[in-house]
């Protein structure tokens, strides 16, 4: 048992210092298919791990670890997770609609997708249990931002990061103006890429178009989308467009621009919103294309289990490549930040 702990010691400090999900190059898009690969966890055993060390950290001294406690049987002697034992354990889990030995795209993106919820969940969980002080089952403003005076409050400032710019956010999740937000507001609140509440939505929007706008008129010109906009927009357009050609700059302006006045206001540029602020179910979305992609050999649109292990690197690819060249780097769970 010792020598088990050991290796899976070994492994979530090796899992820890590669997965790391609080590192992702946000504005110039390289190497689409290695930030997939590190935003998404195809593996929940390997996203268990992962949130065990986020929450205990790999420098404690190891004696249990209750929620990956089925762990260890998955390392090999050296301590590294044995990826191949795992893709025959998963396959039939996925493969279920209906059980006939392929995996479809359909199922294979149910699967990814419902570990993107999963994440959702677990972070707003773990803020909902750190702020909700009197246990309510919902957070007020005072409890998620205590440091803010009645002062600070009433002054409104709306400058990035003042009372007023977070309140703002805070009453467009408060859907039902109670004055806290319970699971789900919380959830959009801290997630507002994955929501559908418009009111965020447009928020997101107006505040990712200020960091864009050089001339601060409130909207975009042809020059500012061009430096701020498409090439992050046009590496996920190659990628999902493979066999069409991209829209050039200028045509994919022209698009957007519904009133043809030469430039973007928050609205036309809302249809983008999902390319320049990415969330987790957009990259669960893309993952699922690029694993169908990458290890679909015959290309019948299936995988079977021998494709998956012909290709396992690339289902655990975050194991095996590091983003340290990433030098415009944001923390996902303080997502504001990066607006």
């Amino acid at each position: 048992m010792a020598k088990a702990m050991v290796y899976t010691f070994l492994a979530i400090a090796f899992i820890i210092l590669l997965l790391s999900p609080s590192k992702w190059h946000s504005r110039q898009p390289i190497g689409l298919h290695r930030r997939l690969a590190h935003r998404v966890s195809f593996d929940p055993l390997v996203s268990r791990i992962e949130r065990w060390t986020d929450e205990k950290g790999s420098n404690e001294n190891i004696t249990y670890v209750p929620e990956v406690e089925d762990a260890q049987e998955y390392f090999q002697d050296d301590g590294i997770l044995n990826t191949t034992l795992r893709l025959v354990i998963l396959f039939p889990l996925l493969d279920n609609a209906p059980k006939d030995g392929k995996i479809s795209v359909e199922e294979l993106g149910a699967w990814i997708t419902q570990q993107a919820v999963d994440r959702l969940r677990y972070r707003t969980d773990r803020v909902m249990s750190w702020n909700d002080k009197n246990e309510d089952g919902a957070i007020s403003f005072a409890e998620y931002l205590p440091h803010f005076t009645p002062e600070d409050i009433e002054k409104n400032s709306t400058g990035h990061g003042d009372a007023g710019w977070w309140m703002e956010q805070f009453k467009n999740a408060d859907v039902d103006s109670s004055g806290s937000l319970d699971y789900n507001e919380c959830r959009d609140f801290l997630h507002p890429e994955d929501s559908e509440n418009e009111d965020i939505l447009r928020w997101l929007s107006r505040e990712k178009m200020k960091r864009m706008d050089d001339d601060d008129d409130g909207k975009l010109n042809l020059d500012e989308f061009k430096k701020h906009a498409y090439e992050i927009y046009k590496s996920y357009a190659d990628f999902e467009n493979s066999a069409a050609l991209t829209p050039t700059a200028q045509e994919k302006f022209a698009d957007l621009d519904i009133d043809k006045d030469e430039k973007l206001c928050v609205e036309e540029l809302k249809p983008l919103l999902s390319y320049l602020h990415p969330g987790e179910l957009f990259y669960a979305k893309h993952f699922t294309r690029y694993l169908m992609r990458e290890a679909d050999d015959n290309k019948d649109g299936y995988l079977t289990l021998q494709e998956m292990l012909n290709h396992e690197n690339i289902f655990y690819n975050s194991l095996y490549e590091n983003d340290d060249d990433d030098d415009d780097e944001y923390n996902y769970d303080d997502f504001h930040d990066d607006l």
